[in-house]
């Protein structure tokens, strides 16, 4: 049974989050080292236990950090319930505190990872937490999902999200707030692919003429593939290599591409496109493998549904939170698109997300952890 209670007393103090935070963002966990994302699952797990909730930790597999489940305390254990997917995995490598440290100036705290999406995880975490001290039941079960591979497309984790989540009634992503302060209710398909170019090698001082460079190709390549972008369907080549000796004309060279496409149609297209590439030489090969993706998730009624309950929610705090259906891949297209009722963008607004000026707006703390606690507390 639900307790009543007013959503604006809830005592969210703003600089007992920020000391709890700090913590969080200072353990750097980039998404390709299992160590640094262990050593931060460590100090959730730590956190999680002394909040009162059971935890299990899964290996890591594919090389990748850990996964850890956490249960709250609830009469109902057990039955379909609400999943909160949070990743405490980040872009930021080892190292990023330095040029990015933890600061806070005016409203704004910076650091890496802070605002994707450590300060969402973060904020659900605490929500939670509040709940429990002001002895506040959950209308349903909660279970929270910290995953360590979001960034490079969940490639060892979704299918662990898709068999949990299909455990429950409702998915809440506390992945960061839209510009507009919204949140989101459906997401865009993403695709990503690697292509490779095989050349000719040959010596770069003696005889250069008689090498084909991969290297030369797949800068045209990049050009091409930057030409392919619409406003439907977005490509980006975000890793290049290619090369070892500056004295050898290259013999392969690759490019990481990420697609996104607001259609699964659009991205069969993009796929197509991609793969009617040529070569600008003839002795040159080109070669395409497709890599993790992300489905659509369209919003559904009862995605709907949820997001009218959350929008109230938000108006009794004073604030609105419009729906966006959203470009930028979350764990949520994989809940959404199986057809569990979702809603995401639940985290902090902030600006600068993968980059180095990354940060949060502090006053969205509060109204974003009550609105997090009210969704937990009452949806039913």
């Amino acid at each position: 049974m639900t307790r009543e209670f007013d959503l604006k007393s809830l005592p969210f103090d703003t600089k007992e989050m920020l000391e709890g935070l700090r913590p969080w963002i200072e353990t750097e966990s980039p998404s390709y080292d299992p160590a640094a994302v262990n050593r931060m699952m460590d100090l959730a797990v730590r956190e999680f236990a002394a909040a009162g909730a059971s935890v299990e930790r899964i290996p890591g597999s594919q090389g990748l950090g850990d996964t850890v489940r956490v249960h709250w305390p609830h009469a109902a254990s057990g039955t379909p319930g609400i999943l909160v997917l949070c990743h405490l995995d980040t872009v930021h490598p080892v190292g990023t505190l330095d040029a990015l440290p933890w600061r806070i100036e005016g409203d704004r705290c910076y650091g890496p990872g802070l605002l994707d999406m450590k300060g969402g995880s973060f904020l659900a975490f605490h929500a939670m937490r509040i709940l429990q001290r002001e002895r506040i039941p959950t209308s349903l079960p909660v279970t929270f999902y910290l995953t360590s591979d979001e960034e490079i497309g969940s490639p060892s984790t979704r299918d662990l999200i898709e068999r949990e989540s299909a455990r429950h009634k409702y998915v809440l992503v506390p992945e960061p707030a839209r510009r507009d302060g919204g949140v989101v209710t459906g997401r865009y398909a993403i695709a990503r692919y690697r292509i490779t170019a095989t050349g000719r090698p040959s010596h770069a001082g003696l005889r250069p003429g008689e090498g084909r460079s991969a290297i030369r190709e797949i800068a045209h390549q990049i050009i091409a593939i930057d030409a392919l972008t619409t406003d439907d369907s977005t490509f980006s080549v975000g890793v290049v290599r290619g090369g070892q000796w500056v004295n050898c004309v290259t013999m392969t060279a690759s490019i990481e591409i990420l697609n996104m496409s607001k259609t699964e149609a659009l991205l069969e297209e993009s796929l197509r496109k991609l793969s009617a590439l040529k070569p600008s030489h003839p002795d040159v090969r080109l070669d395409l493998e497709k890599g993790v993706q992300r489905p659509v998730w369209s919003t559904s009624e009862r995605d709907q549904r949820l997001y009218e309950q959350a929008s109230a929610m938000a108006g009794e705090l004073g604030f609105s939170i419009p729906s966006q259906y959203s470009a930028g891949g979350s764990d949520g297209n994989f809940t959404g698109a199986l057809g569990i009722t979702t809603l995401d963008g639940l985290g902090p607004r902030g600006e600068g997300p993968h980059t180095l000026n990354e940060h949060i707006i502090i006053s969205s703390l509060a109204e974003r952890g009550r609105l997090l606690a009210g969704l937990l507390a009452r949806v039913h």
